[in-house]
């Protein structure tokens, strides 16, 4: 790990969400392994900043599930498990059926226009192929459909449960070779909504989580096997 992170001192944002993204890039890309040990004092010295910042930005990468702190061991990146996957992408999918429900109801022209726009924005990010655009772009498009749904209260669960979907979808989307098979899968959900087609939407929607599900499985049994040799 040493001499791989650099910080983007390039950006406006308080210098604790600065190292939080530093880090949270570094696991994402695998530049910080699973278990590997999140020492403030030496991630302090690579970094070039002070200790407040870094223990600041480990609570928070603590909150997506990225890091988990071990008594009397410290801080550690946290492993991805398949019970971790099942337990989030469980919820995500109930939740997906409700928002397809309520927005196959409740969307108006105003929000059929902002999943275009989505869409749109989705077809040329993908074609960089950086992979946190295209995440946060995924995330932009189902954004738009839980807006959607008209349920405050739906939209700040699934809020709060983002953050530890991110690893599991960053993770799914580094192991494409072909995003057009993403693009048509939103494609039609959008034809879907746009029909107010409710089972085919929530169809569409357990589709698209599932394999989701299957490649992330495959790549943390792919870890686990590497670990074990």
């Amino acid at each position: 790990m040493a001499g791989q992170l650099k910080l983007n001192s390039d950006t406006y944002l308080p210098l604790r969400d600065v190292v939080f993204h530093t880090l949270r890039d570094a696991i994402l890309r695998g530049d910080l392994q699973p278990g590997e040990r999140l020492m403030e004092i030496h991630l302090a010295q690579e970094l070039g900043v002070s200790r407040t910042p870094v223990r600041e930005a480990i609570r928070m990468l603590e909150k997506e599930g990225l890091a988990v702190t071990i008594p009397r061991r410290g801080a550690h990146v946290a492993r991805m498990t398949e019970k971790d996957l099942e337990d989030v992408l469980e919820i995500r999918d109930v939740l997906d059926e409700l928002a397809a429900r309520d927005a196959c109801e409740r969307m108006n022209d105003e929000d059929f226009e902002d999943l275009s726009d989505a869409m749109k924005h989705f077809r040329s990010v993908v074609k960089s192929r950086d992979v946190r655009a295209i995440a946060e772009a995924d995330e932009q498009f189902h954004d738009v459909i839980y807006t959607g749904s008209k349920n405050p209260k739906l939209v700040n669960i699934v809020r709060n449960l983002k953050e530890q979907m991110y690893r599991f979808r960053f993770e799914y989307l580094k192991k494409i070779d072909d995003y057009s098979i993403l693009i048509s899968e939103h494609e039609a959900i959008m034809e879907a909504l746009k029909n107010r087609d409710r089972a085919l939407v929530t169809e569409k929607m357990h589709e698209h989580l599932k394999n989701q599900v299957e490649a992330v499985r495959t790549a943390i049994r792919a870890m686990d096997e590497t670990e074990e040799k």
